[in-house]
């Protein structure tokens, strides 16, 4: 972290309480390193953050010679914060302390039912029953965070036109607006691939990462970008646009739609449930080997499941998927060149051999491998990045 040189005693203030919340435990002179503010301005700064309850005073430094300094942190229970995950698959709702640290999670599936009025509805619920539970007054959440399948507009906490939602109504919805009418409290949202990659970033804060790539690899393929510390924007919401990347200049388009040879069309869940099924179809594949009826019941947990039971089609459908992914994760690491590629969902938690193959194959196609091999990792928080990630961006913009 650069030492800000201006902006607003606010800026400076939110700042540092944003430091100290990174930290377990840092001291003055830390502090003093990382912030241009002469010692008597960053002493008057911390005692007015002590007494307004922001953070502690948690003991005492070792020695360098002379007094032993003392130590700051975070003060936990000064607000809570909640992150949402909404997702094709599942959603999750988290509550967690000014730390970031996690007091309960709650996840569920969403199936045709699912609406935004009834996830509205039942995530107020949720929040209600975590408040009353922990005994947490309301007037102490400083916000809740969305993380979402997009496309989205952030600015009016809108979800625009998303695909491929098992339930109606997903379209031009005002789920900030909504959400805030329903709980009375500040709602932030941000897209489901970035807010992973933020709260995956704050999990790692102790390396120091700049540059960094998330993949969510589920009913579709979403992608974000860190560089210098900052989210990578673009003119407009494109976190699903690496599905669109073309892999096979004459291969299927995914429902009739998109690019045609499209990495979608080979890498994702929907992908994997129609070859199956066209397998199936085509005799090339028992029925019985996948468990399913027929074969327009072929759905993901299925082929799981007959993958783990050791079934050699699907063990091939799968390996062929990853080695697909592989490749265009190599054309993004060549464009992009982060330090860690973080990837996540459905598909690469289905099973270890997924992401393993994926990215050996990255790596093979990766320019001046020998020079240049990021760290590839599922991530520290996985299946809860999404909705911690949500939570670190509403801290971001909290009012100090």
């Amino acid at each position: 972290m650069g030492k800000p040189t201006n902006g607003s005693s606010a800026s400076i203030k939110k700042a540092v309480v944003e430091r100290i919340a990174q930290k377990d435990d840092i001291s003055k002179a830390e502090l003093m390193a990382e912030f241009s503010l002469t010692s008597s301005s960053l002493t008057r700064l911390l005692e007015e953050l002590t007494t307004e309850g922001w953070i502690l005073e948690s003991g005492f430094g070792q020695s360098t010679g002379g007094r032993r300094p003392i130590l700051y942190r975070i003060n936990p229970a000064h607000r809570y914060i909640f992150g949402l995950e909404i997702s094709r698959i599942y959603s999750t709702l988290g509550l967690f302390d000014l730390g970031m640290n996690a007091i309960q999670y709650k996840r569920w599936t969403m199936d045709e039912t699912m609406t935004p009025n009834r996830l509205t509805a039942y995530v107020q619920e949720q929040m209600d029953d975590m408040l009353q539970i922990r005994g947490i007054p309301r007037d102490l959440v400083a916000g809740i965070g969305i993380g979402a399948v997009g496309p989205l507009n952030r600015d009016t906490g809108m979800i625009l036109n998303p695909l491929y939602f098992p339930a109606e109504g997903w379209s031009n919805v005002p789920l900030c607006e909504w959400m805030e009418e329903r709980t009375g409290i500040p709602a932030l949202l941000e897209n489901g691939a970035n807010a992973a990659l933020v709260g995956e970033h704050w999990a790692y804060r102790g390396e120091n990462l700049q540059h960094m790539l998330y993949v969510h690899v589920g009913t579709g393929l979403r992608s974000a970008m860190m560089s210098g510390g900052q989210l990578v924007y673009g003119a407009v919401d494109t976190e699903g646009s690496i599905g669109q990347m073309v892999i096979q200049i004459d291969g299927p388009r995914l429902n009739g739609t998109g690019n045609y040879g499209a990495l979608e069309a080979f890498a994702s869940v929907q992908a994997l449930e129609q070859q199956a099924r066209s397998q199936v179809k085509m005799g090339r594949m028992e029925l019985a080997e996948t468990g399913a009826a027929d074969p327009e019941a072929l759905h993901f947990p299925l082929l799981v499941k007959a993958l783990h039971e050791g079934s050699p089609h699907m063990k091939e459908l799968f390996s062929q998927s990853a080695t697909y992914l592989g490749i265009g994760l190599g054309n993004l690491i060549n464009i992009l060149h982060p330090e860690k590629v973080i990837l996540g969902g459905a598909l690469i938690n289905a099973d270890d051999h997924y992401f393993d193959t994926a990215a050996a194959t990255a790596q093979k196609h990766i320019y001046y491998a020998s020079e240049y091999q990021p760290e590839f990792s599922k991530g520290i928080l996985q299946e809860h990045a999404v909705a911690l990630g949500a939570a670190v961006l509403v801290l971001k913009k909290m009012v100090i």
